[in-house]
């Protein structure tokens, strides 16, 4: 008999996750506020529930994939939340992105009850939940990780395990520093390109094979040069990311200046408009400083 999964939040991210899942055999019983994805998860195979309790009652693991700490601490705490269906024995992995000190404090509630935790934050974003590549950055105990491994390389290219609770959110967060200075970086070395009036797509064929090369420099220039900012992983995300990222710096005493700036752009963005673009967009902040439009042919 398949082994039944719990899977809560049904997103731009946890959707194809769900779907990853019942491909791979898995019997998946799915719960989200939006019931348009859950349909089509039903549709695809899967069990539905009516709350996020209902989904701990019928099945022992149960990944939560929600967009921030309030919405974590409500699906797992809260009323009709996972801890009320779930049993001792049962295992929550938390995929979310949230702060740290959060997760210590659900795992904490979580042990209460018997309940064991990992949280594993993902990154890749939407192509990386598409094709099962995502890389999973997990906090927990080792048996606890070693009983879910399978399970998470169902969704994941890269599955590691980097210290116990919160440590999945602290590697998280140092993931989310570097692709926000790089996308940021690559934002200026394009718009100079442009406004000194030499190609940016040159510019960005040239120094991709040096040491300036990135993934996130070939995720995200072509990107850019297409003037394509549909939403691989949304502005509004990734500001909030890099506000956990501050709080924590905060909480450490450890100064982030370049981490500070990046959000504060992000901010900007939201502010006019753009928290539901790809973060790739950071560009058109750029641009409107400069005056200037990054195109290809320069």
């Amino acid at each position: 008999m398949a082994e039944r999964i719990g899977f809560i939040g049904l997103g731009i991210m946890g959707k194809p996750m769900a779907k990853n899942l019942l491909k791979a055999g898995y019997e998946v019983t799915v719960y989200d506020i939006v019931g348009e994805p859950m349909e089509e998860l039903v549709t695809d195979g899967a069990q539905r529930a009516s709350s996020n309790k209902e989904v701990a009652e019928n099945c022992e693991k149960i990944i939560t994939m929600v967009p921030d700490s309030a919405e974590s601490e409500m699906a797992i705490l809260g009323p009709n939340g996972v801890l009320e269906g779930a049993r001792s024995g049962s295992i929550v992995i938390d995929m979310s992105s949230i702060a740290p000190l959060v997760s210590q404090k659900i795992a904490a509630e979580c042990a209460k009850k018997g309940v064991e935790m990992l949280d594993a934050p993902v990154s890749g974003g939407e192509p990386g939940a598409v094709n099962a590549t995502l890389a999973i950055m997990v906090g927990g105990k080792q048996e606890i990780f070693d009983k879910c491994f399978d399970l998470m390389k169902t969704v994941g290219g890269n599955v590691v395990l980097t210290g116990d609770i919160g440590a999945g959110g602290i590697t998280k967060l140092a993931n989310q520093i570097i692709v926000a200075a790089n996308i940021e970086a690559l934002s200026e070395a394009l718009v100079l390109a442009q406004k000194a009036g030499v190609d940016p797509e040159k510019v960005f064929n040239a120094i991709r094979g040096g040491l300036a090369g990135s993934t996130v420099m070939e995720a995200k220039g072509p990107m850019m040069l297409d003037r394509n900012f549909q939403a691989g992983f949304r502005i509004r995300l990734h500001q909030k990311d890099l506000r956990n990222v501050l709080q924590t710096g905060q909480e450490l005493n450890v100064p982030l200046p370049v981490t500070a700036l990046v959000q504060q752009m992000l901010g900007a963005l939201i502010n006019d408009g753009e928290a539901d673009a790809d973060h790739s967009a950071i560009l058109h902040h750029l641009e409107g400083m400069a005056k200037v439009e990054v195109k290809r042919g320069g």
